[in-house]
């Protein structure tokens, strides 16, 4: 069992080395870390970088030393994947390719998580919002989605129904918008993930839902896997949770394009 998408202290996660410890006390035979990574220069995500003070393009080289030096340690007996998660924007392609050229991810995963400037998993952005304006909001993710898969830019397409974490976008994707999808897929060598960050809380959301996945299946589309954790202790009960997952749909995950 392998773990591709965690989060350390070189984003929004836990220390690097709780990650990894953790990861190995829950016997994962490998972990990737996918820190949070923002390259544009527009206003808004400036701003939001600048709230957070975080951002993987300023810290990923100090990130991969601190990788080696665990590696290097023999009481870690699990694989560590210096990986990526960036934040996609189709304006942005240009300036993404060249950082990840650069920079040299063992892999990388790609998300969107903005939409006409609004974070898609904050509920109060929506709330106010009529239902036609809800459902085009809807329509923008999945474009935005399928821009970012035929974009060759990523080898994994992060948490593919993110919408459905968010109460007023919930349950407005249509089989359209998920063959639209499956077909880019199909077409693509970026695999999506298998994400379980909501799983184990009380919204107890897996992504791709069971629906979305079923659609994946029919275009035969293969699947990595990811936990999302943000915290030590949420790597060991996600990973249980994803092996009995795993085990009931008769799923073999793969490992992301980049590290066969």
């Amino acid at each position: 069992m392998h773990d591709f998408h965690t989060h350390t202290n070189y984003s929004d996660g836990g220390f690097l080395e709780g990650m990894v410890q953790a990861a190995d006390a829950a016997g994962l035979e490998g972990i990737g870390l996918t820190d949070h990574c923002t390259i544009s220069a527009r206003d808004g995500p400036a701003a939001v970088r600048s709230v957070y003070g975080f951002n993987l393009d300023l810290t990923y080289e100090r990130r991969r030393q601190a990788i080696e030096a665990l590696r290097d340690r023999t009481a870690v007996s699990l694989e560590i994947y210096d990986g990526v998660e960036m934040d996609y924007d189709p304006r942005d392609e240009r300036a993404i390719r060249e950082f990840l050229d650069d920079a040299g991810f063992e892999y990388t995963i790609g998300s969107v998580h903005v939409i006409n400037g609004q974070n898609v998993q904050v509920a109060s952005n929506f709330t106010a919002l009529s239902e036609t304006s809800r459902d085009a909001i809807v329509d923008d993710y999945f474009e935005a989605l399928v821009s970012l898969i035929e974009s060759e830019l990523f080898d994994v397409a992060a948490h593919l129904d993110l919408i459905e974490r968010t109460p007023p976008l919930r349950g407005r994707a249509t089989t359209a918008h998920y063959e639209r999808v499956a077909r880019a897929l199909a077409n693509s060598r970026t695999v999506p993930e298998i994400n379980v960050g909501r799983a184990t809380s009380d919204a107890a959301i897996v992504h791709p839902s069971d629906s979305f996945l079923e659609l994946l299946r029919e275009y035969d589309v293969a699947a990595t896997v990811g936990s999302d954790s943000h915290r030590p202790a949420e790597i060991g009960d996600r990973a249980a949770f994803l092996e009995t997952y795993l085990e009931s749909r008769a799923l073999e995950p793969v490992k992301p394009p980049g590290l066969e």
